[in-house]
């Protein structure tokens, strides 16, 4: 099986169903689907195994080796068959969103097409959301196909646009209409039900390495710690979760006077996909809106931390050298 270099995870599963790597085994299958359903694609002629062979052999084989391809395509498996494919299209790296494609068996487009779109939508959340950290994925459709609006509402996607009369199709203009779905990221209040996922990212090796106590913590310890910070009147914690309820990191806050000291981690499986500069963020906002006695926020930050300097200084906190880590001063009011 190929695999992609941009992604660490290759496949997604639900229940019997998969996304895998694209697989050239199902090009003409696939080619065969686009030909029956072409009336709603933004393909101009039928293909030919010529055409479809040489889109895979000189577009498709080339994306696997791309760090930020402008696509990553998947074949959609029912216990390991083929039985339609799609992906995530027009990638923008930079503004870290895409479209949506997804074409299925053409026989499953009656009565059971809502079932496989939300099925192959909460799939392709799963590379979009958690192995990409895109921030947002939409959906541009031709106004033929009611069925799909269905799929896409039920799956909490938004009716973002209507673009009237945008397209040319069997000699009428029709309209485009887009939908799309936010990544959006939240803190909620800590709970002694997520010591097992705190203690799992802060026993983590890389995480222990850049701590200013690098010892092995057990999970007796983490306990009588993390109870013992839950129910610190002078502590505020907080879990960071996406759209669809995974937890990602954790913030804290220690109250010292209206000084706040912070510190953070993330879920080893999301470090590099920007969430450090967006849990700090949600910090600010959520202190400047709870907690008016505070007013100056601090970090501290070994100096090999270079991940996390960075992140401060993106944030406009202001550096002080100390003498065995730096320390990161912002006023918040």
């Amino acid at each position: 099986m190929n695999s992609y270099k941009a992604l660490n995870r290759q496949v997604f599963t639900k229940d019997a169903y998969s996304l895998v790597p694209i697989r050239y085994e199902d090009r003409m299958d696939i080619m065969r689907w686009r030909n029956e359903q072409i009336y709603h694609l933004r393909q101009s002629k039928p293909l030919t195994a010529e055409d479809q062979d040489n889109y895979f052999n000189n577009v498709v084989a080339a994306l696997f080796d791309h760090e930020k391809p402008d696509q990553i395509l998947f074949s959609y498996l029912e216990n390991e068959k083929c039985i339609g494919y799609g992906g995530l299209v027009h990638i923008n790296w930079i503004d870290r969103n895409a479209e949506i494609s997804f074409i299925m068996k053409t026989d499953l487009e009656g009565i059971d097409f809502e079932y496989h779109w939300c099925t192959f939508l909460s799939l392709i959340q799963q590379v979009a959301f958690e192995e990409t950290g895109f921030h947002k994925i939409y959906t541009f459709a031709f106004n033929l196909r009611p069925k799909l609006y269905s799929a896409l509402i039920t799956s909490n996607f938004t009716h973002e646009a209507t673009l009237k009369q945008h397209c040319r199709f069997e000699g009428e203009y029709i309209d485009v209409l887009i939908h799309s779905k936010i990544n959006n990221l939240y803190l909620r209040v800590a709970t002694l039900s997520d010591i097992d996922l705190t203690f799992r990212w802060a026993s983590d090796p890389e995480v222990r390495k850049y701590s200013f106590n690098t010892e092995i913590i057990t999970k007796s310890g983490h306990l009588e710690w993390f109870k013992n910070k839950l129910s610190d009147d002078n502590c505020i914690y907080l879990i960071l979760e996406d759209s669809l309820g995974n937890a990602l990191g954790s913030i804290r806050m220690d109250k010292m006077g209206q000084v706040g000291v912070i510190s953070y981690l993330l879920d080893p499986r999301f470090h590099g996909k920007g969430l450090g500069t967006s849990i700090i963020r949600l910090l600010e906002d959520y202190i400047i809106k709870m907690s008016e006695d505070i007013n100056v926020l601090v970090g501290n930050v070994m100096e090999s931390n270079i991940a996390s300097v960075k992140i401060f200084e993106k944030l406009k906190y202001k550096q002080i050298k100390e003498e065995n880590s730096l320390k990161f001063v912002k006023e918040i009011r």
